[in-house]
This record gives structure tokens, C-alpha cells and sequence, in this order.
């Protein structure tokens, strides 16, 4: 009997003191905060086993020139606030995120990953880190280009280094003659 009470007690416990510590305020949410406990571990192994399931094992465009001058481009216009560009140091952006985006360009990046994982990832987001998933905004070919430039970030020419070098240009300035935006005023 004491047994059962026990068993019954703790399956009552833990999930209230759970849903305290939650709804207390003691859990981290700040950017600033450290992990919870385990929560690096979970987030990292589901994580693998979704991409690892789910990504596509054939790439259907070929690594060049082109493609990586493509990629590149995207690259800077979509990603290289947060996950930085070649001998650029770390934006205000990507200091202040946490988890803190990796670096793709510095270090070993994401050169031994598979070009599929990286596509998953440019395509789908990874949930409560702030990447963003592209699917709905850009094409497969285009996500792929960008997956073919960074798994090949270490062995890239010349013009397409140059290319990642360069700030990208602002996307389509507002005509000369256009009036200033007034400033919204509070409800």
C-alpha cells in the first residue's frame, strides 16, 4: 500500500512541481540566462535525430561557380547578420542571441556536415534558437545553393570569397521623390 501511495504521490508531484517552476518565473528566459538543466543535451539529440531522419540525401544541383556566386549572395542578404561572413567579426545581433548562432566561416563551420543537413536547416529553422526557416521565402534551388556554399566553405574560389567580403547591397531603396515615413503615434 505504501508503495502505491508513494507511486501515486510522485507521479502527482513531479509534474506539479514542474508546472511551479515554470509558472513561478523561475525558469530561464533571458538570453543572458544559463541552460536549464539538460536542456542543451535534449535540444542537440532531437535535433540530429529530426535531421538525420528527415534530410534529403541527394543533392539535385552541382557544386560550381555559379551556383556558389548565387549562394553566396543569398547568403549575405539572409544570413550573415547572425552567422557572420569571412575575417568579419561578430555582429551586435549575433553577440546578443542566445543560443549564440554559430559562426559559419570561422572554424570548421558546417564543411563536414552533409550539404542535405544544412538544406534541412536552411529550410525548416531549428525551433527557439531564432534561425528562421527559408521554405516559404526561397526556392529549393536557392536554399541548396546556399547548403553547396557552406558545406564547401573551405575549398571556395577566389570570386566567390570576394563576393562573401562585400556588404551586400540594401534591397530596393525608396524612390528619390518618395516622402519621409512619419513615425506611427502610440494608441
Amino acid at each position: 500500500m505504501k508503495f502505491l501511495l508513494g507511486l501515486v504521490l510522485g507521479i502527482l508531484v513531479v509534474p506539479a512541481t514542474i508546472f511551479w517552476y515554470f509558472g513561478s518565473g523561475h525558469a530561464p528566459v533571458s538570453t543572458t540566462d544559463p541552460d536549464m538543466p539538460f536542456e542543451a543535451y535534449l535540444a542537440r539529440m532531437a535535433r540530429h535525430s529530426r535531421v538525420d531522419r528527415d534530410m534529403p540525401r541527394n543533392v539535385p544541383i552541382q557544386p560550381s561557380e555559379a551556383n556558389y556566386l548565387v549562394g553566396a549572395d543569398l547568403y549575405q542578404h539572409h544570413c550573415a547578420v547572425c552567422h557572420g561572413s569571412p575575417d568579419s567579426p561578430k555582429t551586435a545581433i549575433a553577440t546578443g542571441m542566445f543560443p549564440h548562432p554559430p559562426q559559419l566561416f570561422h572554424g570548421k563551420g558546417v564543411t563536414d556536415d552533409e550539404p542535405g543537413e544544412t538544406y534541412w536547416k536552411i529550410s525548416n529553422g531549428i525551433r527557439l534558437t531564432g534561425m528562421p526557416g527559408f521554405n516559404k521565402s526561397l526556392s529549393q534551388t536557392q536554399m541548396w545553393q546556399m547548403a553547396l556554399l557552406l558545406a564547401d566553405a573551405d575549398k571556395l574560389p577566389p570570386s566567390v570569397k570576394t563576393a562573401l567580403t562585400v556588404p551586400p547591397a540594401p534591397p530596393n531603396p525608396p524612390p528619390a521623390n518618395a516622402p519621409p515615413a512619419s513615425p506611427k503615434k502610440p494608441k
